[in-house]
């Protein structure tokens, strides 16, 4: 059993009992007809007065899914013993409407205690457009509190089957935000932020931008609906009023990228039209830069399908990243971006990659750190040290008076090798071999940047900078790594995130102290 209201912040509702005088004849209330309810004490003295001429009660929340005005209003009610057929529940308008304020009787700070199950829907459904939610929902806790308390159980209860169904409409109207909504870059008085427009079902955009916040922490964004709009600063997630649909850019640089990966991984012999309505509606599309190329593949499907039935059939060729490397190499790139584009166009010389992830900072930046390898994030973002390490190393440069911006920061291995574990992916340390692969790239990108100092973080860093596998703890501090640049090794920050709870803040101090002799060094090599 649960509270209902055990958790998330209690916000003020528009909130009003108010009293009117009720309907001449005694018309049975639609949400409680057929229902067996077994009323004891208060409850059923409370209901037949109710029924014999008492007051209705009116219910004011606020627009959308107003899930804490609806808790503290169910809670009221509850605790007065207000049956769901002497409720009217309305939305968005002001209180007054009916007359005086009925407060109710005290008692009205115990708690409600439901099944989990019952919690769980009731959360679900509030921001479901249809108006009579909430007087539904308050007759499942009416029901539940009253002698019902299995009747989640009851599948085939019309209130429990229709509950459920704007249950699974809200969850396919989360699950389409979460896959269809697309940002936009733009760029204000040197800020970047990412814009997205998104036309939702229902009221979810509170819901789902939790969702959005785990993916992209990193990134200042904001997400504008008809309903209301979600903005995060990196820091904090916020509500605003509703957008409108020019509010958001029409493209952005990341369109063509978009529609070349759509197209790269479109299955001509599996294109089912049907379905593909069904799971990707067209309302969605004008909003999609990748669906511009829907029709065109459509139409090619059958010739390119056919093209590959007739083609001969060939064995898959081994893997050689040795001979990739040897045939990157003999492009003999003249600049940063000549290398840059040899790297995006190779193919992952560890395998499952999403892309390449490229170094990221000034061209001649006096400080370049070193890393093993991108994350989830990272591989997702297409940037280095943007997910939870990333955030640490940048919170211990600006510790140490480390302008982030300022340096460069790259991976020795540029492409994220991870094992899946169900919808998980887990990262997997480089081999020592796979490590010896990147070198070339990781030291023509240091050539092209000419840093004064190279930080190494990590083992994994130190083997591709010397080619030797050194313990980071013999050799924390200033190094040698044989080349124009002066070195310094010390710990990745990742792991001081595996670290026990107890060791972490030492830890810390150290690293962001490493960081501070990193500072001091470059500024005495006259960066």
């Amino acid at each position: 059993m649960r509270d209902l209201f055990e958790d998330g912040p209690h916000l003020t509702p528009i909130l009003s009992f108010q009293e009117r005088e009720p309907a001449v004849t005694d018309v049975e209330h639609p949400l409680t007809k057929g229902t067996a309810v077994e009323q004891t004490g208060r409850s059923r003295n409370s209901a037949e007065g109710a029924r014999s001429g008492g007051s209705l009660q009116t219910i004011t929340l606020r627009e959308g899914a107003d899930l804490d005005g609806f808790r503290a209003a169910a809670r009221l009610l509850a605790a007065a013993s207000v049956p769901p057929d002497r409720v009217v529940w309305s939305i968005g308008q002001a209180p007054g409407l009916f007359g005086q304020v009925a407060q109710p009787e005290s008692g009205s700070d115990a708690p409600l205690s439901l099944p989990r199950a019952a919690a769980d829907l009731i959360r679900m459904v509030v921001p479901h457009r249809d108006p009579e939610r909430y007087a539904l929902l308050y007759t499942l806790i009416w029901r539940v509190t009253h002698g019902e308390r299995g009747l989640m159980e009851v599948g085939s209860d019309p209130l429990v089957h229709r509950l459920d169904r704007m249950r699974k409409a809200i969850a396919r109207d989360l699950h389409k935000m979460h896959a269809f909504l697309r940002f936009r870059r733009t760029e204000a008085d040197g800020v970047e932020r990412f814009v997205a427009w998104f036309e939702p079902d229902h009221h979810i955009l509170e819901a789902a931008s939790t969702f959005f916040v785990a993916r992209f922490r990193s990134l200042n964004w904001s997400i504008l609906t008809p309903d209301g709009s979600a903005h995060w600063d990196g820091d904090t997630l916020t509500f605003g009023p509703p957008g409108r649909r020019e509010d958001a850019p029409e493209a952005d640089g990341f369109e063509a990228g978009w529609r070349d990966y759509y197209e790269s991984t479109f299955n001509p012999a599996r294109t089912n039209l049907a379905a593909m309505r069904a799971e990707m509606p067209k309302k969605y599309w004008r909003n999609m830069p990748e669906t511009a190329a829907i029709p065109g593949l459509v139409r090619a499907a059958s010739a390119r399908t056919d093209a590959m039935i007739e083609r001969e059939p060939q064995m898959p060729t081994k893997r050689n990243p040795a001979k990739a490397v040897a045939a990157m190499s003999d492009q003999d790139p003249a600049s940063l971006e000549e290398l840059n584009a040899i790297i995006r166009r190779s193919e992952p010389l560890v395998p499952g990659a999403t892309q390449a992830v490229l170094g990221e900072g000034p061209a001649h930046a006096a400080i370049a750190f070193v890393g093993e390898q991108p994350g989830d994030q990272e591989d997702r973002q297409g940037r280095p040290f943007v997910g939870p390490a990333g955030q640490l190393l940048s919170r211990a440069m600006a510790d140490a008076g480390i302008e982030r911006n300022a340096a460069y920061l790259t991976n020795a291995v540029k492409h994220f090798k991870f094992e899946e574990r169900g919808k998980r992916r887990i990262h997997q340390k480089p081999t020592a071999g796979e490590v010896s692969h990147y070198r070339w790239w990781l030291d023509r990108e240091l050539d092209f940047v000419a840093p004064k100092l190279v930080v190494a973080l990590g083992a994994t860093a130190v083997l591709a900078l010397t080619g030797k596998a050194i313990p980071i703890t013999r050799a924390r501090g200033p190094a040698s790594f044989g080349k124009a640049y002066e070195g310094f090794i010390t710990v990745h920050p990742s792991y001081l995130l595996r670290l026990p709870d107890e060791a972490k803040e030492d830890a810390y101090v150290a690293f962001v102290a490493d960081l501070k002799r990193v500072g001091d060094l470059a500024r005495e090599l006259g960066a």
